[in-house]
């Protein structure tokens, strides 16, 4: 105590004196400075800024509770993070080329884009899906299309993401059933399927069915994947898609995790033991700009994941408590002006989420505020990941934020602040309620505006957009989806339905039908329908007829 006022007066007579000669002469460039999230910036940080801060609560070790900092006990040193770059589009012959290519550049995990047809459970040839077949992902109809996708392309010697929430037991059944025709035990596949509904209705709107249907599907997979893929990891539970909506890193934190404790909870009603399904939960972190203030958010995160699942839901095996999480850099942080500044920013956000200790990473590419990128613009996206990995020293020691008087107390309060938001959505009935009532909706919205705000105000700067901008000539080269994709995806589409065993199909879909109006786990009728060569389509189309299509309520 003797030893904080020492520190506290020492600190005073620096302000008073050092500082003020300077500052009165230098003013500094703001009279207040803060975190994206409005959390206050001091000027400099001492031991005394943290408190009564004990480490082996606050810390511990790498590998063991509470995780912050890290859930392997060596991280980087025994492997480094999973290179995983999100890729997709056009047809399922033009993925497989483009999966192809970034696995001969060193990437060493795929993870799969999808139309927006196929991400709201169209096929190609619905009305519906007119103008979007192929042009911000892959189209999937059927399992023949996933078999083209991964062609030439081993299931035991991968692992693969998958980015589909509504029809996530359609495309997870897909990829099994590809592992059996290549002879690839479920128990073998590795990989991960979104399967995160609830932000969905949040901040991103590829729902189909309501909330109380959506969270059936999704436990069906945990329980499923528990017995049958047990090396699954069976949610990514997404903050990404939270932040890019435009919410706060605290806000990130506190709506992903919300959603987590409900998916865990609706497991746990269903009859699931804890343990039996919390070991394969995952998440997924946006990166964004505000570099320590990112590196904070991922280790408060897994240090408030940790308490949740040990102390609110009474975990027992260690697995169950650790938050491993796959990153992606900020996509709308990137700008169309001067779209080669956007390599310093994903590199600068690459770099926060290594540092906050991810498990995997997507680096954007340079040109994706203005189109899906170009080869050579994944190739220099990718090798980013590879310069931080191999060249920069930052994956030879763990954590090494720990023990930055400014870190640990960012740490400590993105934690405090997220878990008032926690408990708010507690007293409001939990997630499902919350969002039924628009209450992050509108959270989200709110943080959005002050952030544009701040933009056309000029009080925050973005070089290019609202300083330095320069004359530049529209930008050359950028990929585009050839129209004739769509018509050429529905031709093989007809053909499939002509080929096919019908009667096979229409039983499969029965089967599926009968399953959805009682209580029997829908995962293994979904897993007969697309080995019969279902279509996504009319998968979901039978469970639209029982469960109904969900409509947001009266707070838009």
């Amino acid at each position: 105590m003797a030893r904080d006022e020492e520190i506290r007066a020492a600190k005073e007579k620096w302000e008073q004196g050092t500082v003020a000669k300077v500052v009165s002469r230098f003013p500094e460039r703001k009279k207040e400075f803060s975190t994206d999230s409005g959390i206050s910036v001091d000027r400099a940080y001492t031991p005394t800024d943290l408190g009564d801060w004990d480490y082996l609560e606050k810390l511990g070790f790498p590998g063991e509770y509470p995780y912050t900092r890290g859930v392997q006990p060596t991280m980087y040193r025994g492997r480094l993070w999973t290179m995983r770059q999100y890729a997709g589009f056009g047809d399922a012959k033009e993925t497989n080329e483009r999966f192809r290519f970034l696995l001969e550049q060193g990437q060493t995990g795929l993870s799969t884009a999808f139309d927006l047809p196929t991400q709201v459970g169209y096929d190609s040839d619905h009305p519906m899906a007119e103008g979007e077949v192929g042009r911000v992902g892959v189209a999937i109809d059927s399992l023949e299309d996933i078999e083209t996708v991964f062609s030439g392309i081993p299931l035991d010697k991968v692992s693969t993401s998958m980015t589909i929430n509504a029809p996530a037991a359609v495309l997870l059944t897909m990829y099994q059933a590809l592992g059996e025709k290549q002879g690839v035990p479920s128990n073998k596949l590795q990989g991960t399927i979104q399967n995160d509904i609830l932000k969905e209705y949040v901040a991103r709107g590829t729902y189909i069915f309501p909330p109380g249907p959506s969270m059936r599907l999704v436990t069906d997979i945990f329980e499923y994947c528990s017995k049958v893929i047990p090396d699954w990891n069976t949610i990514s539970i997404s903050g990404y898609h939270i932040r890019e909506a435009g919410a706060t890193a605290v806000q990130e934190v506190a709506f992903t995790l919300a959603n987590g404790i409900a998916y865990v909870q609706a497991a746990i009603d269903k009859g699931l033991d804890v343990d039996a399904f919390a070991g394969r939960l995952s998440f997924f972190f946006n990166s964004h700009m505000n570099f320590f203030e990112e590196i904070a958010k991922f280790r408060a995160a897994r240090r408030l994941w940790a308490r949740i699942m040990k102390e609110r839901f009474g975990a027992k095996n260690p697995k169950s408590w650790m938050l491993r999480f796959h990153t992606q850099t900020a996509g709308s942080s990137l700008t169309a002006q001067q779209p080669d500044n956007n390599i310093i920013r994903t590199t600068l956000e690459a770099l926060a989420a290594v540092l906050g200790g991810t498990q995997s990473l997507h680096t954007n590419s340079r040109d994706e505020a203005l189109a899906l990128p170009t080869e050579d613009s994944v190739r220099i996206a990718l090798r980013t990941q590879q310069i931080i990995a191999f060249e920069s020293g930052v994956a030879d020691t763990i954590d090494p934020m720990a023990g930055s008087y400014f870190v640990e107390r960012l740490t400590d309060e993105i934690e405090a602040k997220a878990m008032e938001y926690i408990r708010k959505i507690d007293d409001m009935g939990g997630a499902v309620s919350a969002i039924e009532k628009g209450y992050m909706q509108r959270e989200i919205q709110d943080s959005a505006y002050r952030h544009q705000k701040a933009v056309e105000s000029k009080e925050k700067m973005v070089v290019g957009v609202n300083c330095l901008e320069i004359q530049e000539e529209p930008p050359k080269g950028l990929l585009k989806v050839n129209p004739a994709i769509a018509e050429a995806q529905v031709k093989r589409l007809q053909d499939l339905k002509r080929r096919r065993d019908g009667r096979a199909v229409a039983s499969a879909l029965k089967d599926i039908e009968t399953a959805a109006r009682g209580n029997d786990n829908l995962v293994p009728r979904v897993f007969e329908a697309v080995k019969a060569y279902a279509t996504i389509g009319e998968i979901c189309g039978v469970l639209r007829e029982v469960f109904g299509v969900y409509r947001p309520g009266s707070w838009v």
